[in-house]
């Protein structure tokens, strides 16, 4: 005599699995929904934009507002909720462009053969977060991660201070005196207004062997989902390896990061194809 029982209303695993990423899918429908909404929507507009059967709207956006992705406004209305936005700052917050960078930086290093430096500014200094770097480059110098250079002597500081306004810069210059390096160096401050204009002016920055004399480098501006400028990528070569053709790419190499940080690229952005 068979001891097996047969087991009401039982649902098979992936008849299970089928139900749960349906309603994730129309639970992200709905988000999606009031995320085009400038103000908060009605169910009746919400289940018209998803598809959805008002029911079956009514229930999914009230497991939401229990969770606090969504919340209840005036006359039954819904709008995006705050759970969101802690989300979406703790999902920026983790955003390293340290990491958006290493697989381009390698990328590029591998195409020019030339170091490939990541910095950010700290003060009135950029400070090296990352490189990639071989043995070939013949350079007397390779700034180690964690070294420091002045912003007006190189290529990715020049990027920052042309993002300053000209009170900015003026402090800038009586606060370090704008020494130098080598006989290129910037060291007055109407040369470097004229630098800065050019940098604004081609949305790249150069140094001309002006930090270390048979080096020099290119750099392209690094931006977050703001906008802002938050890294600068350079590339590093004994002058007389420097190539012309090197900048798209290195252009290129920063946009893709850029986009690793959040930015959308905007069709006048050097290296956009949208």
């Amino acid at each position: 005599m068979s001891t097996n029982k047969p087991v009401k209303n039982a649902k098979s695993t992936g008849e299970v699995g089928k139900t749960a990423i349906q309603v994730v899918e129309r639970m992200m429908n709905l988000l999606d929904a009031l995320a085009e909404q400038e103000e908060s929507s009605s169910l009746k507009n919400l289940a018209e934009q998803t598809s959805l059967h008002p029911s079956t709207a009514h229930r999914i956006l009230n497991d939401m507002v229990a969770c606090r992705l969504v919340e209840r406004g005036d006359g039954g209305t819904y709008r995006l909720g705050l759970k969101l936005l802690e989300l979406g700052n703790l999902v920026k917050a983790r955003l390293s462009v340290r990491e958006a960078a290493q697989v381009p930086m390698r990328t590029l290093h591998k195409l020019t053969g030339e170091t490939v430096n990541l910095s950010v500014r700290q003060g009135d200094e950029i400070v090296y977060i990352d490189r990639a770097y071989s043995e070939r480059s013949g350079m007397q110098v390779v700034r180690a991660i964690g070294g420091r250079a002045p912003l007006h002597l190189t290529s990715v500081g020049k990027l920052f201070l042309s993002s300053d306004d000209p009170s900015q810069v003026r402090a800038y210059v009586t606060r370090t005196g704008l020494s130098g390096h080598t006989r290129n160096s910037i060291t007055d401050l109407a040369k470097l207004e004229t630098a800065l204009n050019q940098v604004r002016k081609e949305g790249n920055a150069r140094d001309d062997e002006e930090l270390e004399l048979g080096v020099s480098c290119l750099a392209a501006a690094i931006l977050d989902d703001t906008g802002k400028l938050v890294a600068g990528l350079s590339l590093s070569s004994p002058t007389d390896r420097m190539q012309a053709d090197w900048l798209k790419a290195l252009q290129d190499t920063a946009l893709q990061i850029s986009k690793g940080m959040g930015y959308k690229p905007k069709s006048s952005d050097p290296g956009s194809t949208t």
